[in-house]
């Protein structure tokens, strides 16, 4: 089941008609949060096929300093982030079925739709490796006037990225799904809609090939078969590739590429955020992995959204998001980073650089494949986060501290289900997390606990984090979690 978590599950078969050259994104108005202080902002991450869907965690802002309590809910699928479910009748589904043909002569129509439009995708992807712009505009509708201007802006954006790999792939098309009227508009012998995948390798930062689906409108006039739209009838759930939603600018760093939907000056302002995040995990994890991060800079949350596949405002209060460009689940999935804009921004450079270090330690730990327990995945990241930035744990930890001071020990460690948007205790998931994290910490050095992470990572057995509590801390769960209520009682004064 696809989900999309850190705001809710998106499902359903909403069914947008695009007829522009851009991909549409509605603006989302702030006016609710105007006279607001800034007290919570959210960080999401995503929820595996094993779990349950859950919501956005809430970030403490204290003193300045944004105070983590980051990453939402699940986090084994990743690749699912935006691909929610859409209703199977609907049209223009996110994995729409084939078409069905009841007679000879439909079939072979179908056949013929593919071959042409298979035709154009093939001269798309071949102007695009030759960086030929005429070429490319050359299987754009002249008649899309709108769209030709997308089209160009769309070619300067794949020409800017370090492809390494960039392909067109006809999956299925759906002949009924344009409306009389809009075959009227596009005029020509024959139009119709198809699903597209698009897959592209950003070189040096990707282990396999980012993967989505577009709605691509095909028509045939004067005996030539061309592109008229890429964004026509999406559906909820479906994601946008970034370099479709407007002119991109980016910066590149040591260890990480920011691409920005605003501008080469904000592109390059977070790329010394970007680097330090990565060393500063690399500190505590190691050098066994890429050292690389992609993050994504939208102009407006809607961009956000669109990149995402998320309904209007669901990321309201979401500073930023980890998710795979994958549709699958795969290990070596390509993981971005993508920053809610307004409230990035907000949170200030030192904010900043707790946020993106907590989401590079998810990209690091190969979060999208990992089996590993939510109290356990986001914990550690706090954990990383907050020993490159340190803040006083009265500060992190407030709404747990007061719990406990009332008496409220937690009984157990973090649930999944502490993870969701409607926890009434959802601070306290996430201090109670990184507490339990910078424990063994203390308790056996840092050492040791990247090892009891790395273990019940690496685990194939349901039985992976009990043996692990045993093989590397040397206890069972349940004496750890006698000694981390006695911790948490007297770091609160208890």
């Amino acid at each position: 089941m696809s989900r999309l978590t850190g705001a809710g599950e998106q499902r359903g078969a909403e069914v947008i008609d695009e007829h522009g050259d851009t991909i549409p994104l509605p603006v989302i108005p702030s006016a609710d949060h105007a006279e607001e202080p800034i007290d919570h902002l959210s960080e999401s991450y995503v929820g595996g096929p094993q779990r349950p869907p859950f919501a956005p965690i809430l970030k403490k802002v204290a003193l300045g300093v944004a105070v983590c309590l980051v990453a939402g809910a699940g986090y084994a699928g990743l690749q699912h982030i935006a691909n929610a479910p859409a209703d199977p009748n609907g049209v223009g589904a996110h994995q729409p079925s084939q078409s069905t043909s009841s007679t000879p002569d439909q079939a072979q129509a179908g056949v013929q739709r593919a071959v042409a439009g298979e035709a154009v995708l093939q001269k798309m992807t071949d102007a695009v490796e030759n960086e030929d712009r005429t070429e490319f505009l050359n299987t754009i509708d002249p008649k899309a006037t709108a769209f030709r201007t997308s089209a160009r802006t769309i070619f300067s954006n794949l020409s800017a990225l370090p492809l390494g790999t960039f392909q067109l792939r006809y999956v299925s098309d759906d002949s009924a799904a344009l409306t009389p009227d809009r075959q009227a508009e596009l005029g020509g012998t024959q139009s119709w809609l198809a699903q597209v995948e698009v897959s592209w390798q950003l070189s040096g930062y990707d282990v396999k090939p980012a993967r989505e689906t577009l709605p691509v409108t095909f028509v045939t006039r004067d005996g030539k078969t061309y592109a008229a739209s890429f964004s026509e009838r999406f559906v909820a759930g479906q994601r946008r590739p970034v370099w479709a939603l407007g002119p991109i600018d980016l910066a590149k760093g040591k260890h990480s590429l920011v691409i920005s939907l605003d501008s080469e000056s904000e592109a390059r302002s977070y790329v010394s955020v970007a680097d330090k995040a990565v060393e500063s995990v690399t500190k505590v994890w190691g050098k066994g992995w890429r050292q690389k991060v992609v993050v994504y800079l939208p102009a407006k949350q809607a961009q956000m959204e669109g990149v995402l596949g998320a309904q209007p405002n669901t990321y309201t209060q979401i500073a930023a998001v980890t998710m795979a460009e994958l549709d699958t689940p795969a290990v070596g999935a390509p993981v971005r980073i993508v920053a809610n804009p307004k409230l990035f921004e907000e949170l200030g450079k030192q904010g900043r650089r707790i946020v993106l270090t907590h989401e590079t330690t998810h990209v690091a730990s190969t979060a999208t494949a990992s089996p590993v327990p939510l109290w356990l995945a986001e914990g550690f990241a706090d954990y990383v986060a907050f020993t490159a930035v340190p803040v006083q744990d009265e500060s992190a930890a407030k709404e747990l501290f007061k719990a406990v001071r009332a008496g409220k020990v937690p009984a157990t460690l973090p649930t999944p289900e502490a993870f969701a948007a409607s926890a009434t205790e959802l601070p306290q998931a996430y201090e109670s997390a990184w507490l339990a994290c910078r424990l063994i910490a203390e308790r056996e050095g840092q050492d040791k606990l990247v090892k009891f992470y790395r273990a019940v990572h690496a685990s194939k057995t349901s039985t992976g984090l009990p043996d692990a509590f045993k093989s590397v801390l040397g206890m069972t769960e349940a004496e750890f979690v006698a000694e981390w209520q006695k911790y948490l009682e007297r770091l609160a004064g208890a």
